[in-house]
C-alpha cells in the first residue's frame, strides 16, 4: 500500500502541474474569448470571462476584407522553405558528420551565422532584392528563410547523424549499397524523429518571423505576423481583429505540431542518454 505521505507528495505534484498548466493555458483562453467578444465586452471592467453571445462577425470581416489571404502566404512561404532548408540542410548534415567537410571548425562558424541580428542585415538584403526584382515575392521570401534557417537545420541534424552506428553504414555498403542509398535507406530513417523535429521548429521559425517579411513585402506576399499589426493604429487598437487574426494564425502551427507530436518528443529527446 501507498504510504500517506508519499500519496499526499503525488498529489501535491499532481496540483502544481495542473495549476502550472491552466496559468500558461490561461492567455490562450483569454485571446480566444476576446475574438468572440463586442467592443463593450472586451474593454468591461470588471472583464467579462465569457460573451453573451459569439460574435461570429469578427471572423467574417477578414475573410470579407481578404485578410485570411496573409495566413495561407505564411503557409505557402513557410511550408516551401523549411522544406527546402531540410533538404539541403541534411545532405549538408550528413557531408560534415561522414566526411568532417569545411574542417573542425566549420558547424561552429555556419551556426555563428545564424545568430546575427536580423535587423543588421535587413537593408542590405532589402538593396539588393530591389536590383533583382524580388521584393514582395514568393521566392525572395522562400530564398531568404531557407538560407536564414539552414545552419539551424545543418547544426541539429549533424548531432543526430552522429549519433546513428557507423557499423549500419558500413554493412550497408558492404552489401552493395552505394552512398547514396545509404544516405535514403538507412541514415534518413534513423535520424526520422530528429528530422521531423528539426522541421517542426523550422517551420515555426519561418512562420513567426517579422522583421524580413515587414521590410521586403508591399501588398502581394503580406505574411500573418506582418498583417497582425495593421490593425494596430494610433488612435486605436482592432483588438477583436487582432484575436481573431490570432486564432487563425496558430492553427497551422496546432495542426503541425499534433501530427508531429510523436516525433518531436523523441527527437528533442534523442541522444540525451548515452549507454
Amino acid at each position: 500500500m501507498m504510504r500517506p505521505d508519499r500519496g499526499a507528495g503525488l498529489a501535491l505534484r499532481y496540483l502544481a502541474a495542473v495549476a502550472v498548466t491552466l496559468l500558461f493555458l490561461f492567455p490562450v483562453y483569454w485571446l480566444f474569448m476576446i475574438s468572440f467578444k463586442t467592443p463593450e465586452e472586451i474593454f468591461s471592467s470588471p472583464p467579462v470571462w465569457w460573451p453573451e453571445s459569439l460574435q461570429l462577425a469578427n471572423y467574417a470581416v477578414l475573410f470579407k476584407d481578404g485578410d485570411v489571404v496573409t495566413i495561407w502566404n505564411s503557409v505557402v512561404i513557410a511550408s516551401v522553405s523549411t522544406a527546402a532548408a531540410m533538404i539541403i540542410g541534411t545532405m549538408c548534415a550528413y557531408s560534415i558528420a561522414r566526411f568532417r567537410t569545411g574542417g573542425n571548425f566549420f558547424t561552429d562558424w555556419l551556426l555563428s551565422n545564424r545568430m546575427v541580428p536580423p535587423i543588421v542585415i535587413v537593408f542590405p538584403v532589402f538593396l539588393l532584392y530591389v536590383k533583382v526584382g524580388l521584393v514582395d515575392s514568393y521566392l525572395g521570401l522562400i530564398l531568404l528563410y531557407t538560407a536564414f534557417n539552414l545552419p539551424y537545420v545543418v547544426w541539429m541534424m549533424r548531432g543526430y547523424i552522429q549519433d546513428i552506428p557507423l557499423e549500419l553504414e558500413e554493412s550497408a555498403l558492404v552489401d552493395g549499397c552505394t552512398r547514396w542509398q545509404v544516405f535514403l535507406r538507412v541514415v534518413l530513417p534513423m535520424a526520422r524523429s530528429g528530422f521531423f523535429a528539426t522541421a517542426v521548429f523550422t517551420f515555426v521559425f519561418a512562420w513567426n518571423e517579422f522583421i524580413f517579411a515587414l521590410v521586403l513585402t508591399r501588398a502581394e506576399v503580406t505574411t500573418f505576423p506582418v498583417q497582425v499589426t495593421h490593425y494596430f493604429g494610433g488612435q486605436s487598437n482592432f483588438w477583436a481583429k487582432i484575436a481573431a487574426m490570432s486564432v487563425l494564425g496558430t492553427i497551422p502551427i496546432f495542426i503541425a505540431v499534433t501530427l508531429l507530436q510523436r516525433y518531436l518528443v523523441r527527437g528533442i529527446s534523442l541522444g540525451a542518454v548515452k549507454g
